[in-house]
């Protein structure tokens, strides 16, 4: 067994040590598309492989397979690479899949130039994930839509279909600058 970073090899029962890789594409290509496509186009983008998608998806496997206005659905397949230390998908998996599918549902709305930031995120866990649980899907919807803030909720549901999750959010919705 190779040493760990503290130079010191680990104990035995402690197993293999295993790996995940990550790779991503430059974000800012993404972010400079954005400018020029509509809300609806630039999400489609991303979900078609028409433009890379974002680096914290990379990072955590998951993807956006379903976009129209006021609707966003993310998709991962957890692994053991997201365990707590408790032998459960860390919540802030779950959390971040939520904020996303919130967020992608909030700017499907946004008219040219307009940007949404997130203003909070209340997440209420239902169940323990597992990499048994199979395909999560995050289903955000705009609950309310204003001029400067929108409202959206949504659901994690397991492989068994499943409530892992819910969650609203509030999203500040940014005018772009006058000329």
């Amino acid at each position: 067994m190779s040493a760990d970073v503290t130079g010191t090899s680990p104990p035995a029962e402690w197993g293999d040590r295993r790996s995940r890789e990550v790779t991503w594409y430059d974000p800012r290509v993404t972010a400079t598309a954005g400018r020029h496509m509509s809300a609806l186009d630039f999400l489609g983008a991303i979900r078609d492989g028409k433009l890379p998608p974002p680096p914290i998806a990379s990072a955590l496997g998951f993807s956006l397979v379903e976009i129209e206005e006021g609707l966003a659905v993310f998709e991962c397949r957890p692994d053991e690479s997201l365990y707590n230390p408790i032998g459960v998908v860390h919540g802030g998996l779950v959390c971040t899949l939520a904020d996303s599918a919130a967020g992608c549902a909030v700017h499907s709305t946004l008219g040219p130039g307009q940007g949404y930031t997130s203003i909070d995120i209340a997440v209420s866990y239902l169940r323990p994930v597992t990499e048994d649980s199979g395909l999560l899907r995050a289903v955000g919807r705009v609950t309310r839509r204003g001029r400067r803030v929108a409202f959206a909720a949504v659901e994690v549901i397991d492989g068994t279909n499943a409530v892992v999750a819910t969650a609203t959010s509030s999203c500040l919705v940014i005018d772009p600058p006058a000329l």
